[in-house]
């Protein structure tokens, strides 16, 4: 099975591929011919995952999945959430966002966040959503140098090491992203035929 995964994130598409059965393989954007940046401007994690999905399907008339992943901090009403890729601006760099979250953290005894992932699936006609969510806190300084994004400053529950120390297969199976894509597998797997 060939589907299109709506991301121009190669980390994401690594990481995901790395967790697919060889019979399932990802098609990029690039490969599609599609240069252009998707919109996402949904105020839900949930909706920018469907507004991805749908724009691909529709406009390229291909079975893909998209994701959209938000860290919610617990002592910020939930923030960055849906804004976690700009969070410090339209440039989208990670150590930018990191520096503001600290920040923002800096007098604050609760630290406890969460990642949430939402894939959805275009398949067939057909749409399905599947959440993974990864529950955990926010350090005091930045630790580790795998991953991306915000992994340098989350540390997963039952872990003393951040999502950026460690391994790519631990992190696959404790992840939100790991829980999601575990369930859209599971999906894949039993309706491939």
């Amino acid at each position: 099975m060939k589907i299109v995964f709506a991301t121009n994130n190669k980390n994401k598409i690594k990481e995901i591929q790395s967790m697919l059965p060889p019979s399932i393989e990802i098609i990029s954007l690039e490969s599609i011919g599609c240069h252009e940046e998707i919109p996402e401007t949904a105020d839900t994690i949930e909706g920018n995952a469907i507004m991805k999905a749908n724009y691909v399907t529709e406009k390229y008339g291909f079975d893909c999945f998209a994701d959209d992943t938000g860290l919610e901090v617990d002592a910020l009403n939930g923030e960055p959430g849906v804004f976690s890729a700009r969070y410090a601006g339209e440039q989208k760099l990670a150590e930018d966002n990191m520096e503001k979250l600290l920040l923002n953290l800096k007098n604050e005894a609760n630290r406890e966040a969460q990642f949430k992932t939402v894939i959805t699936l275009n398949l067939k006609g057909e749409q399905y959503l599947f959440t993974g969510i990864a529950r955990g806190v926010i350090t005091l300084e930045k630790i580790g140098d795998e991953g991306f994004g915000y992994d340098p400053i989350f540390r997963p529950e039952g872990y003393k090491e951040t999502f950026a120390q460690l391994s790519l297969a631990t992190k696959n199976t404790i992840s939100h992203r790991g829980k999601a894509t575990q369930k859209l597998i599971s999906f894949l797997n039993q309706n491939s035929n």
